[in-house]
């Protein structure tokens, strides 16, 4: 698949003093066209730094930009063909519907009609229809947004970049507005990157996934990939919850973690290792298994949490029998099944 965006061995430094510590530190990745990469981190890891540069709002210290195999390092804004979406969704307050979303239009000097044309099949498309005339302040939160989306869209962009877009929305809404973005970028043959501190949405949204942790690449694979197979520890508890504990690798491809006996689906070098849990891979009651005393039991509607004590320490749990409920000093065991279990090597951050 051809490339949309490519970073080659990207450096971002703030200032002009080059003691002044790197804000992105040799990154290169690539974008295949038509798809939805996410760069995911926790705040200052560089992310937005990244969208910045793709954008052109931010030129790399060292290093090349690419965009459909051509060099656009020092290109501006203009010059690239990209629309960017704020978090704070930029609309101007004076401006109705149909005036924000045809702007950029204007500003490129389009027709009066053809602006009116495309604004409107563009609003359609992202479910406003009959608003033209409506100011933002007479505008719901999620409505905001959509008038952002399609003012980014009817640009007709080679590149949609996202930053943090769904941040200021409640729950029901961002998970509303991240199905529609999914679905248009899919429709439409997008080549979109988006920014993120949530990994429910980056596992929701994205084809691929850019883990970033102090202006570096900490891994990138598929949604499934970095859930499954974390490369380190900080990925395995940057993506979803796990706790990891130390453990010991045998030369047989089991693993050793306290009285359980483990094999895993992809082989650790023999040695001491660590496990990385997801809290719905642990199993309740099975013989054989932890001994576990519950320690505090919250219910959510549709599956409970607790907290076991264990000999490896505190253990998280999240169960979907609801058919069986543990009372807080219960004595059990826990088992662990073959998914949402993984193996990261020593040393890894």
């Amino acid at each position: 698949m051809s490339k949309g965006i490519e970073f080659r061995n990207v450096t971002k430094r703030y200032g002009s003093d080059p003691s002044a510590p790197l804000a992105v530190k040799g990154i290169s990745f690539e974008v295949p066209v038509g798809t939805l990469t996410t760069i995911l981190g926790p705040s200052g890891c560089g992310k937005t730094t990244t969208l910045r540069m793709i954008a052109g709002l931010e030129s790399p210290t060292s290093g090349a930009i690419l965009m459909g195999g051509r060099d656009v390092t020092t290109l501006g804004p203009a010059e690239r063909n990209v629309s960017m979406m704020f978090q704070s969704y930029a609309l101007f307050p004076h401006m109705n519907v149909i005036e924000n979303v045809g702007y950029g239009l204007k500003m490129s000097g389009v027709k009066k009609d053809e602006i009116a044309r495309r604004a409107r099949e563009t609003l359609a498309s992202v479910g406003l229809v009959d608003f033209d005339e409506r100011l933002p302040s007479e505008l719901s939160g999620g409505q905001q947004q959509r008038v952002a989306l399609a003012r980014a869209l009817v640009l007709e962009p080679a590149v949609l970049l996202f930053d943090e877009p769904l941040s200021n929305l409640d729950a029901r809404l961002r998970r509303e507005m991240r199905e529609e973005i999914r679905g248009l970028q899919q429709r439409m043959g997008l080549t979109v990157a988006y920014v993120t501190h949530d990994q429910s949405e980056a596992l929701a949204v994205s084809d691929q996934i850019i883990v970033m942790d102090h202006g570096v690449i900490a891994q990138t694979g598929t949604p499934e990939q970095l859930y499954s197979r974390p490369g380190s520890e900080f990925v395995a508890g940057f993506m979803g919850e796990a706790s990891v504990f130390p453990a010991v690798a045998q030369a047989d491809g089991r693993v050793v973690l306290g009285p359980l006996m483990l094999a895993p689906r992809h082989v650790a070098a023999e040695g001491p290792v660590k496990v990385a849990v997801r809290p719905e891979a642990w199993v309740i009651g099975e013989p054989g298994g932890l001994p576990a005393t519950l320690r505090k039991a919250a219910y959510l509607g549709g599956y409970y949490e607790y907290g076991f004590d264990t000999a490896l320490g505190p253990v998280f749990v999240v169960s979907n029998d609801l058919a069986r409920k543990f009372s807080v000093g219960a004595e059990t065991t826990l088992t662990l099944g073959t998914h949402g279990v993984s193996v990261v090597p020593v040393g890894t951050p």
